[in-house]
């Protein structure tokens, strides 16, 4: 050992064991997770289950409101990303391109949303939504979700269309291009990775979205958090597990593809004031 010691060098093993440490606080819930979903008879204090199977999969996916939240959360995260890339895109591009008055103050304002606690701001939006008809209704769960990713689909576009090179489309117009021409083939195309990584976010933050569909859309709808609470407290944890790992598996599809259309520095420019 104390050869070891000398040889590695103290510094290699300290960072050996916080990688280690890092990676079992992360990792460990997960395979717990995995575990418990896949675990038919788990006595303690076995370490692993003395049973293994489907048993709690078949039960959760045989349940009618299981499948239709899964399902109804899947249509209303669709929703707000197509709503919400209609509506952000021309802002982003116009946050990009254009100069008007309190330009800035505008773009910061959508960091509004996120500066608050939000249960205090959906109670806020549900006495209106309650006062012109919307709770209950599709159209105010689709709403309120939007409301929360506005800064997504607002900011990161918008670093995507600052970043595209003037010159490019100047070229483009100099030949005869029309400026829609220009956009639909220069402008929108090299602001793509950008607008699908924001879009990406948005879908995801719509899926995990609790409290404002809670207040608004109760009882008529039930995503997948909503029902998630029910699972957890009426039915044994292994039924909580297979509803965690049908909940978080998009999420980390979807990261990983966000991952691979554009870097973490150019993500990171998406966030900056200028």
């Amino acid at each position: 050992m104390l050869w070891y010691w000398k040889h590695v060098g103290p510094r290699r093993i300290i960072e050996f064991l916080l990688l280690t440490i890092f990676a079992v606080f992360f990792a460990g819930p997960l395979v717990n997770l995995l575990v418990l979903a896949f675990s038919e008879k788990w006595n303690y204090p076995d370490i692993l289950p003395q049973v293994w199977g489907f048993k709690w999969w078949n039960f959760v996916l045989a349940k009618d409101d299981i499948v239709s939240s899964i399902s109804l959360s899947f249509l209303i995260a669709a929703l707000v990303t197509l709503l919400s890339i209609v509506i952000c895109i021309p802002a982003a591009y116009a946050f990009a391109r254009l100069q008007f008055p309190l330009k800035r103050m505008f773009l910061f304002s959508f960091l509004l949303t996120h500066a608050f606690p939000k249960m205090g701001l959906y109670v806020s939006i549900a006495v209106l939504f309650y006062q012109i008809g919307l709770m209950n209704t599709l159209l105010g769960v689709v709403l309120i979700h939007m409301i929360n990713v506005l800064m997504f689909m607002t900011w990161i576009p918008t670093s995507a269309f600052r970043n595209i090179h003037r010159a490019q489309e100047e070229s483009a117009r100099d030949v005869g291009a029309s400026p829609f021409k220009v956009f639909r083939s220069i402008t929108l195309p090299m602001a793509m990775p950008g607008i699908m990584v924001a879009s990406i976010f948005t879908f995801l933050n719509s899926l995990d979205e609790a409290q404002g569909t809670f207040l608004v859309g109760i009882p008529d709808f039930k995503t997948m958090p909503i029902v998630m609470y029910s699972i957890i407290s009426d039915f044994p944890s292994s039924a909580g597990a297979v509803f965690s790992i049908i909940l978080t598996l998009p999420t980390i599809i979807l990261l990983l593809a966000a991952q691979r259309l554009v870097s973490a520095d150019v993500l990171a420019s998406g966030f900056q004031m200028k």
